[in-house]
């Protein structure tokens, strides 16, 4: 519990300060986030906010992390992969969001490279979590074993892949309002942060020795988006681009997977599937019926904004929705408990 509390405490001190410092730095080399033509009237007011805030978030995680070793604990390979999925993430975050302010344009890594990025740190973590570790290779829902479908190493190297990929993009969707990634994603860590513990201290019931390894990481990231949130919250100082959302979408997903809870991510992290969701449906209703729309504007909080809601009330809202969907996927992973007869 200590390491837990000091790797958050200590990354949400380094991602405060550093935050600020970044923020400076940037407006000093008048470095901004360009804002996409076609978005609500509102956000063209945001053109030039300093971005790759998310750089803030990684470094605070990660410094978090590495020093919580001092209070006696000891690194796990498990652990340390999971890190260096949210710092890869982070990276091909950071160099679209560079491509972006040095072009002027809200167009970054096109697709495919963007791609391209993801697939290397997915497949990356996947193979180094399979080959040095003890991870189960099952489709898992709240335990390794429930449903326990054995995938083989090659079958969940992909389906880790696809999460990865997945969750990622849908942080990414989700990032158009200030705070609400940043705000929804702490939940998603705080949610983590609970189920490592949770293993660690059920250790018999759950087969995973690396699991307190696993909510320091959390932890960590907790604190970095938490002390991000301080500057990023309307109106934002600082947005943290790509650099913040994939590296959050990378870090939910590959503690989803080595905490063997790979289903229960979409209820977690529900709010990330609603965006997601949104912009599919709108893409076919437009498809299939003549260019008519299913909402005002996708992802839906733009539809929010653009239906005379003010941005802080979808923010707030949609953080009341994320804090929901946590409650229930922990609910669920407790219930499970219950069944295994784990009280306390």
């Amino acid at each position: 519990m200590t390491r837990l509390l000091f790797a958050g405490a200590l990354a949400m001190l380094i991602s405060l300060f550093g935050t600020k410092a970044l923020i400076n730095w940037l407006t000093t080399h008048r470095i901004g986030q360009p804002i996409r033509d076609d978005g609500p009237e509102g956000h063209h007011l945001k053109a030039g906010t300093p971005t790759m805030g998310g750089l803030a978030i990684v470094a605070g995680a990660t410094v978090g992390y590495v020093v919580s070793d001092l209070v006696g604990a000891i690194y796990t390979r498990t652990g340390i992969f999971v890190m260096l999925a949210i710092i890869g993430g982070g990276a091909v975050g950071l160099v679209d969001d560079w491509i972006k302010v040095v072009a002027a344009r809200n167009l970054g890594l096109n697709k495919r490279a963007k791609m391209l990025g993801l697939l290397v740190v997915g497949v990356g973590f996947a193979f180094l979590v399979t080959q040095y570790t003890n991870v189960p290779t099952t489709l898992s829902f709240t335990r390794f074993d429930n449903p326990g479908w054995d995938l083989g190493r090659i079958g969940w190297m992909v389906w880790a892949l696809l999460l990865i990929t997945a969750t990622t993009n849908a942080v990414n969707l989700t990032d158009g309002l200030d705070g609400l990634a940043a705000g929804a994603g702490a939940f998603g860590f705080a949610a983590f942060t609970v189920i490592g513990f949770w293993q660690f201290r059920h250790a018999d019931f759950y087969d995973n020795p690396h699991a307190l390894d696993l909510a320091v990481v959390a932890a960590a990231m907790v604190g970095g988006i938490i002390g991000f949130l301080w500057w990023n919250a309307a109106p934002a100082q600082i947005f943290m681009g790509d650099t913040g959302s994939l590296a959050i979408g990378s870090g939910l997903a590959a503690l989803a997977l080595t905490t063997s809870t790979h289903l229960l991510l979409p209820i977690i992290g529900g709010l990330f599937v609603m965006e997601t969701v949104s912009v599919i449906l709108q893409i076919v209703v437009f498809r299939r019926f003549d260019g008519k729309r299913l909402l005002r504007m996708a992802p839906i909080h733009h539809h929010f904004e653009l239906s005379g809601w003010p941005e802080t009330t979808v923010i707030v809202r949609l953080w009341i929705m994320s804090g929901l969907c946590t409650g229930v996927g922990l609910g669920l992973f407790y219930a499970d408990a219950i069944n295994l007869g784990i009280t306390a």
